[in-house]
């Protein structure tokens, strides 16, 4: 009965949302829950455990996120040609499983071991349920966007919870009675794993309402030659595990990986864009000035799980409104929480406009999200001024200034995802949302050098002189996000041009 639901039926929904989005809603929370919870100990893990120096921890942190990304990629292009979103999404469940247990066993002894699994399992994950999203909705529905920033909502409960619990546990401000001090590490790290089993639940009791959305792309294929092209995936996904593990433990790999892989992806979108016509084309290329853009956004952004950490470690005083918090905590999950308070309010004003005929065009919000990066920014500059004498500053400021950055998020990704699924064929959808997330990716890494250099100008310096050389970087961050979301705001007319009827 279930696999009869036909697309058209999925698609005519009634209301401002279609009921399929919420387990993939729930899906999605959990996964991330997982995902951030990671990404906020990495740094900090990376120092304190391993004993690195800031600048190395956070080159190996951009290195390590870079893959994660350019792993949607890859996991979007399997999906698309071989297993479905479905089956990429529980095969990318488990691998997050096992890398999440690795790393509770001995973070210390099988760090790297562990993320390789979590990278790959990532890439698989991520990229397909984002696509199964935007199959919920025909093309010319404008409730479309609306739903991707609900959809973001539940990314960012996920994120908020998981954010502010594994790095607070590992750290010893949250629940230190209850967790003996040298296994505050592994409990972090295995909160992961249990979350990703309750995501990888949800999705199986859930997926009997997509009908057939995410199903083989094969399914014409005799069954026995579809099986041994799925199992190749999962074995060749298995075999690489070392390779990436050789490669992110030494980051001299990761910069020949990421001048390979972008002009690859170029080369393979111009090799399919070939069976298209110049309408469908102008459209790619429209999708493609967004993919430029946002990886400056992320380069500055992704600074969250790198320079910002070690910015909350030494430089934060711990107080929120007079509440004692984390404050590595407060700079993992402050932004997610504000995305759950604002996202949807953002998405119906979105709405409000649209049938007022005044909504901006998705150029104008891209540029927008650079307005307001630039503002966090200039306020995280502006801490400076309000520290004690051990260089340590207002964590409500600072909190401000995510409150701030959240706005230009919302401006730009959860419209940038929509903006993928609108602008590019069928044929290659995955392959774009894999391209959009694959921009992620090089975000990362920028974010991981911009960093590095931050952290090397302030070697040997005291708490003070660090607070000072941090906060002048994050100027300059906001200078250049300044300058890019007026470029973007003033070439729209250019871009509207090449997107056509899309809005």
């Amino acid at each position: 009965m279930s696999e009869k639901l036909t697309l058209e039926q999925i698609q005519n929904f009634e209301g401002k949302y279609p009921k399929q989005i919420w387990s993939l809603f729930f899906s999605e929370m959990w996964e991330r829950f997982c995902f951030y919870g990671m990404r906020g100990m990495l740094v900090i893990f990376m120092v304190n455990q391993l004993t690195m120096n800031d600048k190395v921890a956070n080159l190996q942190y951009g290195a390590t996120q870079a893959f994660v990304y350019a792993f949607t990629f890859i996991g979007g292009l399997f999906a698309d040609k071989i297993l479905g979103y479905r089956k990429s999404l529980f095969w990318g469940g488990l691998l997050m499983i096992v890398g999440s247990i690795i790393l509770a066993i001995d973070p210390k002894q099988f760090f790297f071991f562990g993320i390789s699994f979590t990278i790959i399992g990532t890439g698989f994950f991520k990229p397909n349920i984002s696509t199964m999203v935007g199959k919920l909705y025909n093309e010319k529905d404008n409730r479309r966007d609306a739903g991707f920033s609900l959809f973001y909502a539940g990314v960012n409960l996920g994120a908020l919870i998981g954010g502010y619990i594994c790095i607070a546990v590992a750290n010893g401000t949250l629940w230190e009675s209850l967790i003996p001090e040298h296994l505050r590490w592994n409990f972090a790290f295995g909160f992961a794993a249990v979350v990703m089993v309750i995501s990888l639940l949800t999705f199986t009791k859930t997926q009997k309402s997509l009908g057939q959305i995410g199903l083989s792309p094969l399914s014409e294929m005799k069954t026995s030659k579809r099986r041994l092209l799925e199992i190749g995936t999962y074995l060749g996904s298995l075999l690489i595990i070392p390779i990436i593990m050789t490669m992110v433990s030494n980051t001299e790999y990761t910069d020949i990986f990421m001048f390979i892989i972008g002009p690859v992806a170029l080369l393979y979108l111009f090799y399919e864009m070939r069976n298209f016509s110049i309408q469908e084309n102008k459209k790619l290329l429209a999708a493609l000035v967004f993919i430029i853009f946002s990886i400056f956004f992320w380069a500055f952004f992704e600074q969250s799980g790198g320079s910002l950490s070690l910015f909350a470690a030494h430089n934060l005083k711990n107080t929120v409104l007079g509440v004692t918090l984390d404050p590595n905590g407060v700079n993992n999950s402050a932004n997610s929480f504000f995305v759950i308070g604002f996202a949807a309010l953002v998405g119906l004003v979105w709405l409000w406009m649209s049938k007022r005929k005044i909504e901006p065009n998705t150029v104008v919000k891209f540029g927008l999200g650079f307005l307001f990066l630039a503002g966090g920014f200039a306020v995280f500059y502006y801490t400076k001024f309000f520290a004690d004498a051990n260089g340590r500053t207002s964590l409500d400021l600072f909190t401000f200034g995510w409150f701030i950055i959240t706005f230009g998020e919302l401006c730009l990704s959860p419209i940038g995802m929509s903006a993928m699924t609108k602008l590019s064929p069928q044929k290659t959808q995955a392959v774009i949302m894999g391209m959009w997330f694959l921009a992620s990716a090089y975000g990362q890494y920028f974010a991981g050098l911009l960093g590095a250099n931050i952290a090397e100008a302030s070697q040997e310096a005291s708490n003070s002189e660090k607070l000072s050389v941090y906060a002048d970087g994050y100027l300059q961050l906001a200078l250049y996000a300044l300058i890019l979301g007026i470029l973007l705001i003033a070439i729209s007319p250019l871009i509207k041009k090449l997107m056509q009827e899309v809005k």
